[in-house]
Protein backbone atom coordinates (compact mmCIF):
# COMPACT_ATOMS: atom_id res chain seq x y z
CA UNK A 1 0.00 0.00 0.00
CA UNK A 2 1.25 3.47 -0.78
CA UNK A 3 0.88 6.61 1.29
CA UNK A 4 2.21 7.97 4.51
CA UNK A 5 2.46 5.55 7.42
CA UNK A 6 -0.63 7.07 9.06
CA UNK A 7 -2.60 6.92 5.77
CA UNK A 8 -1.66 3.29 5.32
CA UNK A 9 -2.68 2.48 8.88
CA UNK A 10 -6.01 4.26 8.37
CA UNK A 11 -6.63 2.55 5.02
CA UNK A 12 -5.86 -0.85 6.54
CA UNK A 13 -8.66 -0.22 9.04
CA UNK A 14 -11.06 0.76 6.24
CA UNK A 15 -10.34 -2.10 3.82
CA UNK A 16 -11.99 -4.88 5.90
CA UNK A 17 -15.14 -2.75 6.22
CA UNK A 18 -15.18 -2.27 2.45
CA UNK A 19 -14.85 -6.00 1.89
CA UNK A 20 -17.62 -6.64 4.42
CA UNK A 21 -19.87 -4.21 2.55
CA UNK A 22 -19.30 -6.15 -0.68
CA UNK A 23 -20.14 -9.34 1.28
CA UNK A 24 -23.36 -7.77 2.56
CA UNK A 25 -24.47 -6.74 -0.92
CA UNK A 26 -23.52 -10.14 -2.37
CA UNK A 27 -25.57 -11.90 0.30
CA UNK A 28 -28.59 -9.72 -0.50
CA UNK A 29 -28.30 -10.61 -4.20
CA UNK A 30 -27.93 -14.31 -3.33
CA UNK A 31 -31.12 -14.18 -1.27
CA UNK A 32 -33.01 -12.46 -4.08
CA UNK A 33 -31.66 -14.89 -6.65
CA UNK A 34 -32.86 -17.84 -4.58
CA UNK A 35 -36.43 -16.58 -4.91
CA UNK A 36 -36.21 -15.97 -8.64
CA UNK A 37 -36.42 -18.13 -11.71
CA UNK A 38 -35.77 -17.85 -15.40
CA UNK A 39 -34.44 -14.66 -16.90
CA UNK A 40 -34.60 -12.74 -13.61
CA UNK A 41 -32.32 -15.27 -11.93
CA UNK A 42 -29.90 -15.18 -14.86
CA UNK A 43 -29.78 -11.38 -14.73
CA UNK A 44 -29.20 -11.38 -10.98
CA UNK A 45 -26.32 -13.80 -11.55
CA UNK A 46 -24.82 -11.38 -14.05
CA UNK A 47 -25.14 -8.54 -11.54
CA UNK A 48 -23.43 -10.72 -8.94
CA UNK A 49 -20.55 -11.30 -11.39
CA UNK A 50 -20.27 -7.56 -11.93
CA UNK A 51 -20.24 -7.09 -8.15
CA UNK A 52 -17.35 -9.53 -7.75
CA UNK A 53 -15.38 -7.84 -10.53
CA UNK A 54 -15.89 -4.49 -8.80
CA UNK A 55 -14.77 -5.99 -5.49
CA UNK A 56 -11.59 -7.29 -7.14
CA UNK A 57 -10.90 -3.89 -8.71
CA UNK A 58 -11.47 -1.98 -5.47
CA UNK A 59 -9.53 -4.33 -3.23
CA UNK A 60 -6.59 -4.38 -5.67
CA UNK A 61 -6.10 -0.64 -5.27
CA UNK A 62 -2.90 0.13 -3.40
CA UNK A 63 -3.35 3.86 -2.82
CA UNK A 64 -4.25 4.45 0.83
CA UNK A 65 -5.76 7.80 -0.10
CA UNK A 66 -8.31 6.07 -2.32
CA UNK A 67 -9.75 4.13 0.61
CA UNK A 68 -9.68 7.15 2.89
CA UNK A 69 -11.25 9.46 0.32
CA UNK A 70 -13.80 7.11 -1.27
CA UNK A 71 -14.61 4.47 1.32
CA UNK A 72 -14.16 6.01 4.77
CA UNK A 73 -17.90 6.60 5.15
CA UNK A 74 -19.76 3.66 3.70
CA UNK A 75 -22.98 4.70 2.07
CA UNK A 76 -24.04 3.33 -1.28
CA UNK A 77 -20.69 3.15 -3.03
CA UNK A 78 -21.13 -0.51 -3.99
CA UNK A 79 -24.55 0.17 -5.53
CA UNK A 80 -23.13 3.13 -7.41
CA UNK A 81 -20.25 1.06 -8.79
CA UNK A 82 -22.71 -1.50 -10.13
CA UNK A 83 -25.13 1.12 -11.48
CA UNK A 84 -22.35 2.85 -13.45
CA UNK A 85 -21.27 -0.38 -15.14
CA UNK A 86 -22.28 -0.50 -18.81
CA UNK A 87 -23.28 -4.17 -18.54
CA UNK A 88 -25.66 -3.38 -15.70
CA UNK A 89 -27.10 -0.46 -17.64
CA UNK A 90 -27.71 -2.76 -20.63
CA UNK A 91 -29.43 -5.35 -18.39
CA UNK A 92 -31.61 -2.66 -16.90
CA UNK A 93 -32.59 -1.37 -20.35
CA UNK A 94 -33.42 -4.90 -21.53
CA UNK A 95 -35.58 -5.51 -18.48
CA UNK A 96 -37.42 -2.22 -18.98
CA UNK A 97 -37.98 -3.07 -22.66
CA UNK A 98 -39.47 -6.47 -21.74
CA UNK A 99 -41.86 -4.82 -19.31
CA UNK A 100 -42.97 -2.14 -21.77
Amino acid sequence: MTGTPSQIEWAELIRPRVNAEFDRVAKAFEQVSGKQSGQDQIETGIVMSILEEKRTEVMARSDAGYFIRDWQDLKDQVRQLIAKDSRYQALKAQKEARRA
